[in-house]
């Protein structure tokens, strides 16, 4: 069941900060609408692979469908490319 509080509860933040854990955060409100949510920093960290997972795997599918839609270049063309302007 999610944990919602108001942001007025941070007075007594222990109390707030007891109840959460991984898979378990806080959500805090403001004049009745979620605004904040505190979370273990574990599950943070998880999320922000998660994020940058989700980026990685938008780009390279970019990439097979500019590749599909416009010709994939040969693996010669590649090294040339990095030896004239990545050396």
């Amino acid at each position: 069941m999610a944990n919602i509080n108001p942001v007025s509860d941070l007075r007594n933040y222990k109390t707030v900060l007891k109840n959460v854990s991984v898979g378990e955060p806080v959500y805090l409100t403001v004049n009745g609408r979620g605004r904040y949510t505190i979370r273990d920093i574990e599950e943070d960290n998880d999320f922000e692979k998660t994020k940058a997972m989700l980026r990685l795997m938008c780009e390279l599918n970019e990439g097979r469908n500019a590749g599909e839609k416009e010709g994939y270049i040969s693996i010669d063309e590649v090294r040339k490319h990095f030896k004239e302007n990545h050396v």
